[in-house]
């Protein structure tokens, strides 16, 4: 019986949820408007030899294609935070650079547009997806 009333109160918020929404296929679609000035998003750029060491090596193993030192490096980059330019979820990747005396992954990435080991449309961020920089040779 609480199973009941719980599948029903999920139902039913999420029905409500939807009818406030607006309307439900465009929750769905893969590809989303551009927001205003969508490359201003990108503060600015930064050269492959002023990134930090750790993260040159982790250039260089996205263009070998790996092996990674972590299980999620080069998983899908949803773009959720809309700072890059847009393109079809799929499009992005995300790779960890490793932080010195960090315990866990820490917050530096990379993120590559584009094919598997392509490092010519890549973005650095050091503060987890906040901000990024495009890297330029």
């Amino acid at each position: 019986m609480a199973r009941n009333w719980l599948r029903n109160g999920v139902l039913i918020g999420a029905l409500a949820f939807c009818g406030l929404s607006g309307s439900v296929p465009g929750a769905f679609a893969r590809d989303y408007a551009a927001p205003a000035n969508s490359d201003a998003q990108v503060q600015s750029t930064i050269s492959a030899a002023q990134l930090p060491r750790e993260a040159v090596n982790t250039l260089n193993l996205i263009a070998a294609g790996g092996p990674y030192p972590y299980e999620k490096d080069g998983i899908v980059f949803g773009n959720h935070e809309r700072l890059l330019p847009p393109h079809r979820r799929g499009y992005y990747h995300e790779y960890t650079v490793p932080t010195p005396r960090a315990h866990n992954r820490g917050a530096r990435r990379i993120v590559c547009g584009g094919p598997l080991m392509r490092t010519d449309n890549c973005y650095y961020s050091d503060d987890h997806y906040t901000s990024f920089n495009r890297i330029v040779e």
